[in-house]
């Protein structure tokens, strides 16, 4: 009987260990688990932030580049328009120097429609239509005609050959125009060479006539 309890103690021993280790075993896992989320939950929201100021910085990097844009874009419709601008005005002058040598043949031909005496003469026609198609040439290329006869003498545009009294044209008035001006694309070109009232006769004695 005495070996026969001594066989069984093992067993009694090998059971209680192995309770102590079924309750002692498994305990501390769910614990490391949570440990773990609890570590992992800072991490994600420094990622989250971390996003939102690329895409912000993304945003405003994009903004800046079509504020760029648009600038540019802007400085160049400016610069086309100038250079337009600037190639009108150079065609428009290009041919200054050729027109105003056409002048004088203007002026002649103005001379000798002054001196008809029979509008209807076909040589008289035959000038006025010369005289017309001259004229229309100069003003197509952007000439166009200054009268002063009757206009307050204006020193930017006409040029006083003299000054003579005159007892019913007021003082520093355009009393007749011996050559006509022109501008050239609303730029003077030749200024109207004129004689100028001094006034009332006996009123400007000391005022002597002028000449170019």
């Amino acid at each position: 009987m005495l070996r026969k309890s001594k066989k069984q103690k093992p067993s009694n021993d090998i059971k209680i260990s192995s309770e102590e280790n079924a309750g002692t075993g498994a305990a501390p896992e769910p614990k490391e688990a949570s440990d773990t989320q609890n570590a992992e939950q800072p991490e994600s929201g420094a990622g989250s932030a971390g996003e939102t100021e690329a895409t912000l910085s993304s945003e405003e990097a994009a903004a800046q580049l079509k504020n760029q844009y648009l600038r540019l874009m802007a400085d160049f419709d400016n610069y086309r328009k100038r250079q337009a601008r600037e190639r009108e005005e150079f065609m428009k002058r290009s041919n200054e120097c050729l027109l105003g040598d056409l002048l004088p043949v203007v002026d002649h031909l103005k001379l000798a429609l002054a001196e008809i005496t029979d509008p209807e003469d076909p040589f008289s026609k035959g000038v006025k239509l010369v005289h017309d198609q001259f004229e229309g040439v100069l003003n197509r290329y952007g000439l166009t005609r200054i009268e002063a006869t009757g206009e307050v003498f204006n020193p930017e545009l006409h040029e006083a050959l003299s000054y003579i009294p005159s007892p019913t044209v007021p003082a520093n008035q355009v009393i007749d125009q011996f050559r006509c001006g022109w501008k050239l694309s609303g730029h003077l070109m030749r200024a109207a060479q004129v004689i100028v009232s001094s006034g009332q006769p006996g009123e400007n004695d000391e005022q002597e006539g002028v000449s170019d």
